[in-house]
């Protein structure tokens, strides 16, 4: 888990996810933008609730679920060996075999589990429960399962039912981040979520800013090439930034890095340096994205802030191509945050923001 004495003010977990989420940015969030939360679990119950609660008004999801039931007329297609074997029990039934459209579908079952597992956690405020157990009134004949055994990458998100990609990321986030098993197989939150979904909020959070403030950047994810001089790069890692910016035909890409401890000490040299790992990556993909050495393309490694006493704001410069090193601090004012991301592109691109 995060280490303990790493902290972002609860409120900027919502500004985060606002960006990551541009549905958060819609009236019916305002209510949430406006409260203050004292911890994280009660801030997601907050937006599951409200989201749940627009859902409804749409129409909750439903799609269509594989039945097998005996009834006195057909329906659907025909089990000839379960009819045998009704008859043989002196059942004048039919087994059929049917499609049926049903609210009882695994985007409903999560936000149900979600609700639950949130409902019984005391960090999450009465108002929030209130609110929980109102949507959730609604979801009676909609089963609950296991977190464990959800296989998020199966999910299949399309036209009819794009609405819950952000609700069923709030709830990826409560039962993969916040959620603990207990030695007696119960479920539990934890105080905080881990790393592993900090940083991928921390990235999809930036990318954003910059894609919703800074249009004129052309802001997206991007593979670079390796810039091979002979054979193949059929075994070769593929190279996927976190974030390019590119203006004029030059080039910034930023790795967001989110730890809890952000230098590795050396104990040979009795000193800390960053990771060596992080430091080899930014420049793979800047070497290799100007592979004729023109110097127009640059790269920043921009670390999460932590409660480590240390303050990174370097720039080097290697063959030609300019490297940065920055800090951005998640437990100050949000003006502020955006602030430190306007200067990163203010410094390299040498526009103002807006």
């Amino acid at each position: 888990m995060v280490d303990s004495k790493k902290h972002i003010l609860i409120k900027n977990i919502y500004y985060m996810l606002s960006y990551a989420f541009q549905v958060l940015k819609q009236t019916n969030f305002e209510e949430v933008a406006s409260e203050e939360f004292e911890n994280i679990q009660d801030l997601l119950a907050a937006i599951l609730a409200k989201g749940v609660a627009q859902q409804l008004k749409q129409g909750l999801y439903r799609e269509y679920v594989q039945n097998y039931e005996n009834l006195p007329m057909l329906r659907g297609k025909l089990d000839l060996t379960g009819t045998m074997r009704n008859k043989q029990q002196n059942k004048r039934l039919l087994a059929c075999d049917f499609d049926d459209l049903s609210e009882n579908n695994i985007f409903n079952i999560i936000l149900k589990t979600t609700a639950t597992v949130l409902l019984s956690d005391m960090f999450v405020s009465s108002q929030q429960r209130t609110a929980l157990k109102n949507v959730t009134s609604f979801f009676k004949g909609i089963d609950e399962c296991d977190p464990c055994t959800i296989h998020w990458n199966q999910l299949c998100f399309h036209r009819n039912n794009q609405n819950y990609m952000m609700l069923l990321n709030i709830c990826y986030f409560v039962l993969n981040g916040l959620l603990l098993t207990t030695e007696h197989g119960k479920y539990k939150l934890a105080s905080f979520l881990d790393e592993r979904h900090m940083s991928t909020l921390y990235e999809k959070f930036v990318l954003e800013y910059y894609r919703y403030h800074r249009p004129d950047l052309s802001a997206n994810p991007s593979e670079v090439k390796w810039a091979l001089e002979a054979g193949n790069a059929d075994l070769l890692p593929k190279m996927r930034t976190d974030i390019t910016l590119e203006k004029n035909g030059n080039f910034l890409i930023i790795d967001t890095k989110y730890y809890s401890h952000i230098l590795q000490s050396q104990e040979r040299f009795d000193s800390s340096s960053l990771h060596s790992s992080n430091m080899y990556q930014i420049m793979a993909y800047v070497q290799n994205k100007d592979a004729d050495n023109t110097g127009s393309v640059a790269g920043v490694l921009l670390y999460a802030k932590t409660d480590e006493r240390i303050a990174l704001d370097k720039k080097f410069q290697i063959k030609g191509n300019k490297y940065f090193v920055k800090m951005l601090d998640l437990n100050t004012d949000f003006e502020k945050i955006k602030e430190q991301l306007n200067v990163i592109v203010e410094e390299y691109f040498g526009v103002r923001s807006d």
